[in-house]
């Protein structure tokens, strides 16, 4: 521990500031707020953010330190960013939530930098176990009756525990940083985040991912069901404010360009279904609310709001039973004995992003018994609430429409999909793309000597192989119809994705020889007819592949018509190649265009010198 000189705290924490990092929506990019974090700390003569709380509780000045670092970061915050309706999210040391802590001296301290309670959130460590849990739970039961709210940080480790979860139902629950490295290669690690993520959206609580610094671990939390994230691939932590920002397009970019399924047309269906019941805000009176179910009667709860629009929960109508059939019930409510407040009477209620897949939305309300629907939520605002009736129509309608936009066979997304995917890589220059045009040779000749029923065989022999080896996020696959497939690839390597469909290419060729009888598989070629009586020998089905590079912060801007002819000019070179691949890439598309250009232009010269020479 080090040894101080200083005598007083507010000396020795004066060169104390904080760093800011951003929380976003993990749909949207939108900053929710910002976590406050220790700097200078080193210079204050304590080598960690631990050992500076270590030494404080040894000193019995727990409270003192942790209030004036309040003020400290509150100031900050509030200086430039009080104009906007972003959180900070302060870290607690759980030693310091006892009977010394007064709470309305944080009350005090937002108001004297024209803030409220909805402008700040508690993060819980569970570095340390808190003095006394049931004191604890009470105090943190008044930060959130005056608009503060509360999140369990590194959830997972130390001693933050479902006992903890259980009794404090906290707002937000971060998932620590050790369950989200390398998620996407670990089987565990994913195990544990979707109970987390599944037990998070039973309480009604949302999830923070922390500590997100790639794309693949991205994808793994926003596919959970992850409602935020917070790491290096949003953005460092941040002293001064003019780094910061208030949306994060890369992470919308993110969100939009790979998805499981077509999850921008669940927003519409689920806007369509969701019903506005107008919300109650947490600071309406008792009464009031009472007065608001008489006059209501087909309505059996409201959503509860703060002053920002985020959802608490709900109060329901059969709260009020007991006073409703009591004959001094109205005066009691309106009793200032009684309180006016109704936090009492708050229950905690599921919610979802408004962005969120309906599965998932499906999948939280199947776990939650004797409940209504789900609250829905846009950028965390309050924006309906999703019956279980209008769920379920919402997935009947998705399931009939993804059933026009697959091949029935294959059950990959057809060709209305690949043009849309196509159009969206056209337009976006910024990404990186590798499209790769798949179809096989002799087919027809197959099915005219085995079947169409065989045919069917191989077609979905290869759909399966495609799915195997190219299953990660960043891919798109899918079937146009008949023997054509397309893939899609983001941010990856051509000469990579070469190799791989170089070795796809070989093991189907292996695989589709048992399809054939051993007679045909021994000649390497079967019999067919040509037509007027003739007979032709056939080589054995394979497939060939083309792919075309677009890279990342290219300037030219390509129409998915022009890419489809280019594409198609490629296939004849991958039919004559012995490995059965045409790679290509932009230079080889801007000169094909440019040939095609100066054909057509002298095409169009040699026409038209006659009519004009015939007219002088």
């Amino acid at each position: 521990m080090a040894i101080l000189q200083n005598t007083t705290w507010s000396h020795r924490l004066a060169n104390i500031d904080f760093a800011f990092q951003p929380i976003v929506n993990i749909h949207t990019g939108v900053c929710y707020g910002y976590e406050a974090l220790l700097r200078n700390y080193k210079v204050s003569g304590f080598m960690s953010v631990n050992e500076l709380f270590d030494h404080a509780y040894a000193e019995n000045a727990m409270y003192q330190v942790d209030m004036l670092l309040r003020k400290k970061a509150v100031k900050k915050f509030a200086d430039l960013l009080k104009q906007e309706k972003m959180k900070l999210f302060f870290n607690l040391d759980a030693r310091v939530l006892n009977a010394q802590a007064s709470q309305d001296a944080t009350v005090a301290v937002l108001k004297q930098y024209s803030l409220s309670g909805e402008s700040l959130c508690f993060e819980i460590s569970g570095k340390n176990r808190p003095d006394n849990f049931d004191e604890m739970a009470g105090i943190l039961k008044t930060y959130r009756s005056q608009g503060i709210k509360i999140a369990i940080d590194g959830y997972g480790t130390g001693y933050v525990d479902l006992h903890t979860l259980y009794h404090i139902e906290p707002d937000f629950i971060k998932v620590d940083r050790f369950f989200i490295k390398d998620i996407e290669k670990d089987s565990k690690k994913r195990l544990f985040v979707s109970n987390i993520v599944e037990v998070a959206h039973y309480l009604g609580s949302s999830v923070i991912a922390v500590g997100v610094e790639t794309k693949e671990e991205y994808y793994v939390c926003r596919d959970m069901g992850c409602d935020m994230i917070q790491g290096y691939l949003v953005q460092a932590p941040e002293e001064k404010w003019t780094w910061l920002r208030t949306q994060y397009q890369r992470i919308h970019l993110l969100s939009q360009t790979h998805r499981e399924g077509k999850t921008e047309g669940d927003q519409e269906l689920i806007n369509a279904e969701i019903e506005k019941i107008e919300p109650v805000l947490n600071e309406a009176d008792i009464f009031e609310v009472f007065k608001r179910f008489k006059q209501k009667k087909e309505v059996s709860f409201f959503p509860v709001i703060n002053k920002n629009g985020e959802p608490l929960g709900v109060i329901r109508e059969n709260s009020f039973k007991d006073y409703a059939y009591s004959r001094f019930g109205n005066e009691l409510l309106q009793n200032p004995a009684f309180g006016k407040s109704i936090d009492k009477f708050i229950g905690k209620f599921p919610i979802a992003d408004i962005r969120t897949p309906t599965e998932k939305i499906l999948e939280i309300y199947s776990r939650n018994e004797h409940i209504e629907g789900i609250l829905i939520v846009d950028r965390m605002k309050y924006a309906g609430f999703l019956s279980a009736s209008s769920l379920l129509k919402v997935l009947n309608e998705k399931n009939l429409s993804a059933a026009k936009d697959q091949n029935p066979l294959s059950k990959l997304p057809g060709s209305t999909l690949i043009y849309e995917y196509i159009s969206k890589a056209a337009r976006d220059t910024k990404t990186g793309y590798v499209l790769v045009y798949f179809d096989f040779e002799n087919f027809k000749s197959y099915n005219d000597k085995y079947g169409f029923r065989q045919g069917d065989r191989i077609i979905l022999l290869f759909s399966d192989m495609l799915k195997k080896v190219f299953k990660s996020s960043d891919s798109f696959i899918a079937h146009a119809g008949g023997d054509d497939f397309f893939m899609g690839v983001s941010q990856a390597s051509s000469d990579k994705i070469c190799r791989e469909v170089k070795a796809l290419l070989q093991n189907f060729h292996r695989d589709v020889e048992s399809f054939y009888d051993p007679v045909s598989i021994k000649k390497g070629y079967i019999i067919s007819w040509k037509g007027e009586g003739k007979m032709e020998t056939v080589p054995l089905l394979k497939a060939d592949a083309v792919i075309l590079e677009l890279p990342a912060q290219r300037i030219q801007v390509f129409s998915v018509s022009e890419i489809g002819q280019f594409a198609e000019q490629l296939r004849q070179k991958a039919k004559e190649s012995e490995d059965k691949i045409s790679q290509a890439n932009l230079t080889d598309l801007k000169k094909s265009l440019r040939s095609s250009f100066e054909s057509a232009r002298k095409e169009i010269a040699l026409h038209l010198r006659p009519n004009l020479l015939g007219a002088l």
